[in-house]
């Protein structure tokens, strides 16, 4: 599966985004789906994921109760719903793919996309 992720942009604290990530391929629903960021000098870290089905997702505790992951099966595509932006959200978001079970662990997820910005200015 390639992906492509979207939506980046530069933002005001407190504002929104909505990131997207559109899978090519018919086995869209074979993967579990994910969302991470790196920022600048850290470490790849995970942000979000969606189980195959659409019925289980998990959030890092740092974003849970702003960002929202949902999936569309008709358009094979994955959105993060980014709300009440904070400068710390500032980074390059990566979609990710995985055939394994959900999980947090990048190592567990085979298929990435080319990242997108989001800066968040205070």
């Amino acid at each position: 599966v390639q992906l492509q992720a979207s939506g980046g942009g530069l933002v005001q604290a407190g504002g929104s985004l909505r990131l997207s990530c559109a899978a090519s391929g018919r086995t869209f629903s074979r993967y579990t789906m994910g969302w991470f960021r790196q920022a600048p000098g850290k470490e790849r870290e995970f942000v979000s994921r969606i189980s195959r089905s659409g019925g289980v997702t998990a959030y890092a505790d740092s974003v849970k109760g702003r960002f929202t992951i949902s999936r569309d099966y008709n358009t094979n595509t994955v959105h993060l719903q980014m709300n009440n932006l904070k400068p710390e959200d500032t980074a390059v978001y990566y979609c990710a793919a995985g055939e394994g079970v959900s999980s947090r662990d990048k190592s567990d997820y085979e298929h990435w996309g080319q990242g997108t910005l989001v800066t968040v200015s205070s």
